[in-house]
């Protein structure tokens, strides 16, 4: 077909790709040179078909989505006969093949374009061979995990790892290449269009409408609005974004960078925190006003990568980080304000709120973990069938759906989000004063974790998908040497172990607070350890119960009440317990950062002893008298490994991986 201007399509479509930052653009004749440039290629692959009308931004946007290694453009047009139909959870394509294959399902249709990451190449090959023959590849749990067996085109192998394709199924090339990927388990994640304009075409027709609709947006604009999150919390849609694609587009013309934005927005955090802890009505409203004025500039990070598209790992592991120190950082300076103007153990309050939060998160990180492995099962593997969960799931559902209604924003709300904390501590804090607004940031937290706890236990029965069997369950639960010598309970499950754990660390930690001599608990630390230990027999077990999902949550709450209730015990001062706690908090935001990233594990991580290893260290302190002496120096200990860690892997290493990557291949260096 021939554009408006004369030039073939396809033409149009390569200039296009060029510029949305392909290094080199080529036309292949057929799926099997497809399969054959995939098995030589050592970059990801954007690969289309040449009936795709798009802004430019529509491309650049997949070739450089963070959201994954591999990216399909999803679109809403309806489904036509010939083109691929694809059901979406949770941004991710769960399913792809023509839509009355999908039982009414289909959430869109495949948009033509889809960019396959260098570690599913392999996967990319082994679909075009067999879409190239006609059959659809089916996954198969033969040979090492992670591995796609070979395909071709008379393998019909066991257990039927080759299909024909379905009757009435996608016909195009690229069609049939998507719905490949997809039946062969691959993780697909759908890029929607919004605001931008993207449609296939068939006809010269339909090329005029599309070239029509995509000249009447203003691709700049649309892009500096799309910058802002789809869907986003209250007080950050109403409060927040209604102006910061201002500051976005005055930063990228100062040519700041997100990582820029974020140390700004952490300065912003550390004064207001400085003047909550100094006190004073002038100096509370001027650090509530810098605390709604930093998470403006926390938004505008974010905002601001998706603008210029400059989005890396580094990035995207430093703003989580920062967005836990920054919150963390004001909690110490409530803390230190409430007890500086005499109204009570602020330090009390503020570690308190911190460990709420912290153990919240995690819930929140390994829930999220768990919904994405159950929308990528098939229903009828998850054991879906009905109950109070299947309506919880479909309340939940048509509640996202109906976007802006009341019931949708107080869904939102109530899970009480990072605006809504940020909110509520600066007007709290400038209305009334620090004690206030502990007590409420307290108060609410406890009220969404029970309600966000209740519901996701209801939803995760229902759901029945074991997730930490499918990652490093060590790594994530942070056992040490000790723990994973210890003997295995499989019996009473891991979850029940933790559990049990963090009981008893808690009722130390009640026991030293009312008891009027703490330091007479001294010798009861040791039967409180032995307990606490009991979370390790629980480390060689199948974390495969519907409720395992739980195990982190439960150990960093074991851990850090352990932690508290040495600190009482051995009457170290609150701003160290605190500062112990939030070095703990830090080590585990760490690790939950690099799953969410996909990142191995920290380079020192052996070094940090383990959860039960740090435990019983403390435990030794307590019982020697040295409780302070002891949780300064293995706090400080664990902050120089962390630091050490950070340098060796976002630096060190990739520097001499640059290195050898440049370096001369056979000793011959070229001309």
């Amino acid at each position: 077909m021939t554009t408006a201007t004369g030039e073939p399509l396809a033409d149009r479509l390569a200039a296009q790709l060029q510029k949305a930052g392909a290094d080199e653009v080529r036309f292949v004749a057929g799926l099997d040179e497809l399969a054959a440039l995939a098995d030589t290629a050592t970059g990801p692959l954007l690969v289309t078909g040449t009936d795709l009308v798009a802004h430019t931004a529509v491309l650049r946007h997949l070739a450089t989505s963070p959201v994954g290694p591999t990216v399909a453009l999803v679109l809403t047009d309806p489904p036509v006969p010939g083109r691929t139909a694809v059901r979406e959870e949770r941004g991710q394509v769960v399913d792809a093949g023509a839509v009355d294959a999908l039982d009414g399902d289909a959430t869109g249709v495949f948009g033509g374009a889809l960019r396959v990451g260098v570690s599913d190449l392999p996967t990319l090959a082994a679909a075009a061979r067999a879409a190239a023959v006609g059959v659809l590849p089916i996954a198969t749990p033969l040979g090492p995990a992670g591995e796609v067996a070979p395909f071709g085109p008379t393998d019909a192998g066991p257990a039927g790892r080759l299909a024909p394709a379905a009757a009435g199924g996608p016909g195009s090339a690229v069609d049939r290449l998507v719905a490949g990927l997809a039946a062969l388990g691959t993780l697909i994640f759908a890029q929607r269009v919004r605001l931008l304009v993207a449609h296939r075409v068939d006809d010269a027709a339909g090329l005029a409408a599309a070239e029509a609709a995509v000249t009447a947006v203003d691709e700049d604009r649309a892009e500096l609005r799309l910058a802002v999150k789809e869907k986003d919390d209250f007080f950050s849609t109403y409060f927040v974004s209604t102006w910061s694609p201002y500051v976005v587009r005055l930063a990228a013309r100062l040519r700041l960078t997100p990582t820029g934005v974020t140390v700004i927005s952490v300065l912003f955090a550390l004064a207001a925190a400085v003047l909550f802890g100094v006190g004073g009505r002038l100096a509370l409203v001027s650090g509530a006003v810098l605390l709604y004025l930093g998470f403006v500039l926390d938004c505008v990070d974010g905002q601001l990568a998706r603008y210029t598209r400059h989005f890396s790992a580094w990035g995207g592991w430093l703003d989580t980080m920062a967005d836990r120190a920054k919150e963390y950082l004001v909690y110490a300076g409530l803390g230190f304000g409430v007890s500086h103007a005499g109204l009570g153990n602020g330090w009390a309050l503020a570690i308190a709120a911190m460990t709420l939060q912290t153990v919240r998160h995690m819930t929140d990180t390994w829930y999220g973990v768990l919904h994405d492995e159950a929308a990528r099962r098939p229903r009828s593997a998850t054991g879906a069938t009905g109950g109070i969960g299947d309506r919880l799931n479909a309340a939940s559902t048509r509640v996202q759906a109906d976007t802006g209604s009341l019931s949708y924003w107080l869904k939102r709300t109530v899970v009480f989000p990072i605006g809504e904390r940020w909110a509520l501590i600066a007007l709290s804090v400038a209305l009334f004063n620090p004690l206030v607004s502990l007590i409420a940031v307290l108060v609410w937290g406890v009220l969404a974790f029970a309600y966000t706890g209740a519901l996701r236990t209801l939803r995760a029965r229902w759901m029945w998908v074991p997730v930490l069997d499918t990652v490093d369950a060590t790594l994530h639960r942070d056992d040490g040497p000790l723990a994973r010598r210890l003997p295995v309970v499989r019996r009473m499950g891991p979850l029940t172990l933790a559990v049990i754990a963090a009981l008893g660390a808690a009722v130390l930690l009640v026991a030293a607070l009312l008891g009027d001599a703490p330091d007479g608990l001294r010798w009861t630390v040791p039967v409180a350890l032995l307990v606490l230990l009991v979370g390790g027999l629980g480390a060689g077990a199948a974390h495969n119960g519907p409720l395992d999902w739980l195990v982190p949550a439960a150990l960093r709450a074991a851990e850090y009440l352990f932690a508290i209730a040495v600190g009482v015990v051995g009457g170290a001062p609150g701003w160290l317990i605190f500062g112990y706690v939030f070095v703990l908090t830090v080590h585990h935001y760490d690790l939950t950062a690099r799953l969410e990233k996909r990142q191995a594990a920290p380079p020192l991580h052996p070094a940090t002893l383990g959860w039960e290893g740090r435990s019983v260290l403390l435990a030794l302190a307590a019982i020697a008298g040295i409780v302070s002496i002891g949780m300064a120096t293995l706090g400080t200990y664990l902050l120089v490994v962390f630091v050490v860690s950070v340098v060796l892997a976002w630096f060190v290493r990739p520097a001499r991986s640059a290195r050898a990557s440049a370096a001369p291949v056979g000793g011959v260096a070229p001309h």
